[in-house]
Formats: C-alpha cells, sequence, structure tokens
C-alpha cells in the first residue's frame, strides 16, 4: 500500500491587512496545484480524497479533474480548528502564534486560545485516520509496535490535506509519540507530496517514508511554505 499526502497551495491568510478564516488560494496557490496535478497525472490511485476546507479542495481539484474523477471528501482531513479570527488585524494572529511558540513545551498542548487545543486536535487526527483505513481493510494489531493488517496492499490513497492533518497522521502512521508541534517535525512546503509504503513484516506491514514534502514540480521561485 501506498499513501500520498499531498499539502495546499499558498493560501490568502491576510487580505488588505485582515485576517481570512477558511481562505481560498492565491493566484501563486493556484499555479502550484496546477503543477502538482500535473506531475501526478498519469500515477494511478484507487482513492483520492480532500479536506473539506476550501484551500485543500481548490489544490485537488486540478487532480481530480486531470484524473477524471468526481470530488471526493473526508470530513476527518480538517485542520486544527483557530479562533474565530476573521476581519480582525492580522497582527493578532501573529502576536497569538508567537506566544504560543514561546511556551514550555508542554503548555504548547493547550493551542491557540479559543481555538481547538493541538491535544485534542492530535487526537480526532488520529481517531479519523483509524477509522478511515479500517473501513479499507487497514487496522493496527500490535499495541507496542507499529504493525499492521492490510487486506489490499497493492491499494495506492492520495489525501489532499493540510500541514497538520498530514504530519499528525505520518507520525501515526509510522507510530511516533505524538508532540504540539508537529508542523515543525514535519516541515511540509505547499503542494509538496509525501509518501508511505508498506514494508511487509513477518506478522503484518509496517510503514516506511520514502518521500517527505518533495516540491520538485514546483521552479524555485514557486515554493513556498
Amino acid at each position: 500500500m501506498e499513501i500520498v499526502f499531498i499539502r495546499h497551495g499558498q493560501p490568502e491568510w491576510i487580505r488588505d491587512g485582515l485576517n481570512v478564516t477558511n481562505p481560498p488560494l492565491t493566484e501563486l496557490g493556484h499555479a502550484q496545484a496546477r503543477a502538482m496535478a500535473d506531475t501526478l497525472a498519469t500515477q494511478h490511485f484507487d482513492q483520492i480524497y480532500a479536506s473539506p476546507l476550501l484551500r485543500a479542495r481548490q489544490t485537488a481539484e486540478p487532480l481530480f479533474d486531470i484524473q477524471r474523477r468526481d470530488e471526493q471528501i473526508a470530513p476527518w482531513l480538517e485542520e486544527i480548528r483557530d479562533p474565530a479570527w476573521h476581519g480582525s488585524p492580522q497582527e493578532k494572529a501573529e502576536a497569538a502564534y508567537a506566544e504560543l511558540k514561546g511556551r514550555p513545551a508542554h503548555a504548547r498542548w493547550d493551542g491557540l486560545e479559543g481555538g481547538e487545543s493541538i491535544r485534542e486536535f492530535t487526537t480526532r487526527i488520529r481517531a479519523g485516520a483509524d477509522a478511515f483505513f479500517a473501513d479499507r481493510g487497514m487496522v493496527r494489531t500490535d499495541d507496542e509496535l507499529p504493525i499492521w493488517h492490510i487486506e489490499d496492499p497493492d491499494r495506492s490513497i492520495a489525501l489532499v490535506a493540510h500541514a497538520g492533518t498530514n504530519s499528525v497522521t505520518i507520525a501515526h502512521l509510522l507510530g511516533l509519540q505524538p508532540t504540539p508541534w508537529e508542523w515543525e517535525r514535519f516541515v511540509l512546503g505547499h503542494t509538496s507530496v509525501s509518501r508511505l509504503e508498506a514494508l511487509e513484516v513477518h506478522d503484518g506491514f509496517t510503514f516506511s517514508l520514502t518521500k517527505l514534502s518533495d516540491v520538485e514540480h514546483l521552479d524555485v521561485g514557486q515554493r513556498t511554505r
């Protein structure tokens, strides 16, 4: 089994100096998405899913089109829920993120005031991933080691989502202990492609990280994060 994680393109987080909630892609973000889709045009995917948020759906649109597929949404891929900042000055968000990064390590689990805590987010994504993959015949079989039973190891699935959801899911499938800074542990560029491949072991499968944040489909001047 191969699981391909694609991050969304560059979003328009700020418009006229104000924060934008659930932002669309910028013009560059759309160009990044088209370049990603062109690169993956000939790869076979059994299934492709996108996060319900606009920036992920717009990123996935050219991939669905070039693969001649209807849009498929996986609600569990929604990124961490930030506070209701829409229309507030961009300095408000900048100050909140700076304060979060300045906290002692364990205090970072609480996340941004008024938003989803990082602990809740990590729990939500891991549970969502377990349910999603279980529906497709893949379940973890060992409490200590990351060994999975996979009914169809030849399947390939693409997920178009976010830095947070992709990073938490990658760590979960690799069997890594969660941290409140998965965004910094796995640095994923816009429309980057990361790949996990199932490796057969004696009593099941484990996952190998074969590619992380591949942005070779983008010109150097198009690469953002």
